[in-house]
């Protein structure tokens, strides 16, 4: 009875408190069926009628028929809706509630503390609705004639394994199920298959990962399915977007689920469908123009790719159609007014669509947003009719290789408010045409020769909020800025402007600054002549590559500021940053600051993203305990000392931590493999000393670990290592010992592996040939020994690019079977030599390309050289110096046209030198120690018997060829050499390129607020 009481209360005071809100109910009334022994009660009743009234004038509520309110000379227990307890008259539960909706309560408690400020609010309405006391279960078992819940944002976690199940039995009625956000995880129950007559299913932003077999049966009646953001995984059955009665569809974001796009029968009844940020890929059939019902159509960020299908020009009911950000070529599709009257939002950008922009376009009678950002289009855009009648307020036309005069029918878009034309090879033109243009609101000319002087010195120009010319070359700042007093975004970055920056520069509106890549300085004296002037909006702020030398003293009161770029400035001294507290990304790297880091750094709770390397900072690192918002945090190539902060294991989003070359003091930070997120960490070049300990069950999502150039010691720790993430691993330059552990094998993610310069002693490894993607393998200078052998027929390492096996004590003969098995080395995976494989960055975004290289410098090998080496026709560098290597140098050589580095130097080969190709470049240094040789580039023109030199036992041939080293590695620095070259300091920074990339690019999630 008090349960049951307890509920109607649960469900009555959110009603009263939050009628202005989102809650809704709906009863349906029909004849009471109830004959009570006994009145409610009066608490009861006042409740009820305080329900009534609220709902009955609250704007969300709806009666299902025009029934008269419940009589107030009656009993509450006889009122429609109602049933009582016959012996003591307490109310049990609403009869006829068809409709709850609880959803987003979360936001209607701000609106009610906004609105409402003078009323107490209880505590436990100040958070997001949870379903706790009642539970879900109890909620809903009095609800069966209830038809549609809504309970959005309610957690309802507690329920997880019971709420599918227990819906499907007590709701039987149900045709509308709104649980977005609701904290549920694991699939989707089968047993909701039995609710017959559900038709609206919203699951959106609920982990479920993956949905039930038979989830076609449960959507065969559906008119509407939603399941936004579930980080679904597999196939996606496509056979429901043929179901006859599916209206609308949205499985966006998404981004492991996989699919294709059917062909679509005639009168399908699809309206809405919205499969953005997904794997789908494939092409779009040419079917798609079947559904004549279609009007908002969302392929965004997918990896669609082929002609987009002329058809859809001729969908009659599009409003919007969104294939941006996918590998689509070809023509734009050949809209016209008559085949698409209603379509107000077209986006085609980031595809490779090529040919010329139609003026048909700008003509669409509907059309509001046209996006063709960023594809390959070409040509002159020609002039187009009724200008001043279109509707066009957003125009992105950036990054192609369009030419010619801006059409002046571009300039009487009377309702134009965003114009982005930049990155283009369009005429000169001049800032002030755009004057006409009296909505607009932002404007970007990037990479235009512009000229700023006006003609008529009377226009005025528009007010803009955003104003972008980055590489305009622009000489000074354009004096048109004086008179903006509306500017929220502006960008001079990568121009040629020098000189102090002006007064009338800053706007107390600008929350963006960009003026990166410019000669431009600040006065010690703020040009207000107040250096404690604030610019309240001012929020990011760029002045990377600008020649500043000290640290700007107006700075120090912006302390509005959340991202702050002074990165590869010339600023030393002491960083007084402390005032700005809500800092949330702030990068002074590549300056000469120096003394300690200052300590407030580590108290700034907003903090996410700390970039200070190549400084001169030293002393011991500050403690973050209060920056638990990092998630990337550089320091390295500095003077920092003693130990790590154990305030870092707070830091529970941490991905990035690099404190390489340091002289940091401290034992291995194991207690750093709890961090759930970590996926770089960077300790290479420090003073870290002592064995490793046992790494069982840590660092779960490291993808870098570099702890190389230090002094630990011991027995490798990973004889249980399960890292399936991991990518490199370096842990060269240290005094590990011991065998190879063969745990390593579990890495299957693995694409580096350099353990040079340590003590291990074993076998080569041949059980690493399991790992997929494995391309640099370093053994360098241990004590591996024994014989490398692979059989013809064996799969050797599919992916392996660099093997470096110098200073070591292999033996025997150098196999014909192991050259055979490095296939990557052989040819491109694509067998086209214009595009040389690549090691990924982390993102997937970047490429880094690198050389392919075979290093077996170990004074142990005999025999002669292998022909196999003949077939490895994509190798870049070849040594097999100090060896004991006899015989002539084999003819098949010469086939490795890519070769640009060979050592063959301090062996027992003899004969005439091979000249054809590539052999006729090298020098005399990469055959020296082999006596019996002769031929160009040799003095030696004929066989001779003599002496051999003595060998440099103790030279490491890498550095007799560092001249050589150094060509190769400023070519992989520039992207000029296909591939890695195997020098140390390249091995060194693969780790670093992959951290670069991760926090340049990653997977671009654009979508711009219009």
């Amino acid at each position: 009875m008090e349960k049951n009481l307890h509920f109607l209360i649960s469900l009555f005071l959110p009603t009263l408190f939050l009628l202005s809100c989102s809650l809704s109910l709906v009863l349906s009334f029909s004849p009471s069926q109830t004959h009570l022994q006994n009145q409610c009660l009066d608490a009861q009743r006042s409740t009820l009628l305080q329900l009534q009234h609220g709902l009955y004038y609250g704007p969300n509520f709806t009666f299902s028929s025009q029934a008269q309110l419940w009589d107030l000379n009656t009993d509450c227990c006889s009122w429609n809706g109602i049933t009582c307890d016959d012996a003591l008259g307490h109310i049990l539960y609403l009869t006829r509630l068809v409709s709850l909706d609880l959803s987003y309560q979360d936001s209607c408690y701000l609106r009610y503390q906004q609105i409402i400020d003078a009323y107490y609010l209880p505590s436990e309405l100040q958070q997001p609705l949870k379903l706790e006391n009642p539970n879900f279960t109890t909620l809903i078992k009095n609800l069966r004639s209830l038809a549609e819940l809504y309970l959005d944002s309610v957690n309802i976690s507690t329920q997880n394994t019971k709420w599918c199940e227990t819906t499907s039995i007590v709701l039987p009625n149900l045709r509308v199920l709104s649980l977005s956000n609701c904290g549920l995880t694991g699939p989707t129950c089968s047993s909701i298959s039995r609710l017959p007559f559900l038709s609206k299913l919203s699951l959106d932003g609920n982990p479920i990962s993956y949905l039930p077999t038979n989830f076609l049966e449960i959507s065969s009646r559906l008119v509407s399915l939603s399941l936004v953001n579930c980080n679904l995984s597999g196939h996606f059955p496509t056979e429901i977007l043929l179901l006859p009665k599916i209206q609308s569809i949205d499985i966006s974001e998404n981004y492991d689920l996989m699919g294709l796009l059917p062909e679509f029968p005639l009168n399908n009844a699809l309206r809405f469908l919205t499969i953005s940020r997904t794997n789908f890929n494939g092409k779009v059939p040419e079917s798609i123009g079947n559904l004549k019902f279609l009007t908002n159509l969302n392929l965004y960020g997918c990896n669609f790719s082929g002609q987009i299908p002329s058809s859809i020009a001729n969908l009659t009911n599009l409003v919007e159609l969104d294939l941006g950000f996918n590998n689509f070529s070809g023509l734009i599709p050949p809209f016209h007014r008559s085949g698409v009257p209603n379509l107000s939002y077209l986006d085609l950008s980031e595809n490779q669509l090529s040919g010329s922009i139609h003026s048909s376009l700008f003509t669409l009678p509907s059309l509001q947003t046209l996006d063709l950002w960023e594809n390959q289009l070409v040509g002159e855009i020609d002039e187009f009719p009724n200008a001043t009648s279109s509707l066009i307020e957003y125009l992105g036309l950036s990054n192609n290789y369009l030419i010619g005069s801006i059409p002046k029918s571009i300039l009487h878009l009377s309702r134009l408010e965003w114009l982005y034309i930049g990155y283009n090879n369009f005429d000169s033109l001049k800032l002030d045409m755009f004057f006409q243009l009296k909505n607009l609101r932002f404007l970007d000319l990037s990479n235009m020769s512009l000229l700023i002087g006006s003609d008529n010195k009377s226009l005025s120009f528009p007010q803009l909020e955003g104003l972008t010319l980055r590489s305009c070359n622009l000489i000074e700042f354009p004096e048109l800025i004086k008179t903006q007093d509306k500017l929220d975004v502006l960008d001079l970055s990568n121009n040629q402007i020098h000189g102090f920056v002006p007064n009338w520069l800053w706007k107390t509106t600008l929350s963006w600054l960009y003026l990166s890549f410019n000669a431009i300085d600040f006065p010690k004296e703020f040009p207000f002549g107040d250096a404690n002037s604030s610019f309240p909006m001012l929020t990011y702020l760029s002045l990377q590559f600008c020649n500043i030398s000290t640290f700007p003293e107006f700075l120090k009161s912006q302390k509005s500021l959340g991202y702050l770029d002074l990165s590869n400035n010339k600023i030393s001294g002491a960083l007084p940053i402390c005032n700005l507290s809500k800092l949330w990304r702030f990068n002074a790297s590549y300056n000469k600051l120096s003394r300690p880091i200052p300590i407030c750094l580590g108290n700034i709770s907003t903090l996410e993203d700390l970039d200070l390397q190549e400084n001169n900072f030293s002393g011991n690192i500050p403690d973050f305990a209060k920056a638990t918002q990092l998630y990337t945090l550089q320091l390295n190539e500095n003077r920092l000392e003693g130990n790590l902060p154990r305030s870092l294991a707070n830091c529970r989003v941490l991905q990035v931590l690099n404190l390489g070359n340091n002289i940091l003091y401290d034992t291995f930070p194991l207690w750093l493999g709890k961090l759930p997120e970590l996926m770089f960490l960077i300790l290479r070049s420090n003073m870290f000393y002592g064995p490793i300990k046992h790494v069982k069950n840590t660092f779960p999502a490291l993808d870098v670990l570099d702890i190389a150039f230090n002094n630990f010691s011991g027995q490798l720790p990973f004889e249980s290592f399960q890292a399936p993430q991991l990518r490199s691993l370096k842990i060269g330059g240290n005094k590990l010992e011991g065998k190879l552990p063969r745990s390593l094998a579990n890495c299957s993610k693995l694409e580096v592996l350099d353990l040079g310069k340590n003590m291990i002693q074993d076998t080569f490894p041949f059980w690493l040939v399991t790992l997929p993607s494995l391309k640099v393998l370093v053994l360098r200078a241990n004590r591996f020994y024994g014989t490398i052998k692979f059989l013809e027929e064996e799969n050797g390492f599919p992916m392996l690019h660099i093997l470096d096996l110098a200073s070591n004590n292999f033996s025997g003969e150098l196999s014909v079977g192991f050259f055979q098995s490095l296939k990557a080395m052989r040819m491109m995976p694509d067998g086209n030599k214009a595009k040389p494989d690549y090691i990924r960055d982390f993102i997937g975004v970047g490429y880094y390309y690198y050389q392919d290289s075979v290093t077996i410098v170990n004074k142990g090998f005999l025999g002669p050289i292998p022909l196999a080496l003949g077939n490895l026709t994509e190798l870049e560098s070849l040594d097999l110096s100090q060896n004991k290597l006899s015989g002539e140098i084999p003819p098949q050589l010469t086939s490795l046209t890519f070769l640009s580095v060979l050592n063959l130097s301090y062996n027992q080969l003899e004969g005439n030198i091979p000249q054809s190709y590539q052999f006729g470049t090298f020098s005399n240094d990469s055959y020296k120690g082999n006596p019996k040789l002769y031929g160009m580039p040799l003095t030696r023109k004929c066989k001779a018997d003599a002496p051999m030199p003595p060998r440099k036992e103790d030279v490491d041939s890498w550095v007799d060829g560092i001249s050589v080293w150094k060509i190769v590695l400023i070519g992989y620095g520039c992207g000029l050499v296909s591939g890695i070259s195997i020098g140390y300091t390249v091995l060194n920074e693969m780790g670093n390129k992959w951290l670069d990339s991760y926090k340049r690019n990653g997977k671009r999630n654009r979508r711009r607020s219009r």
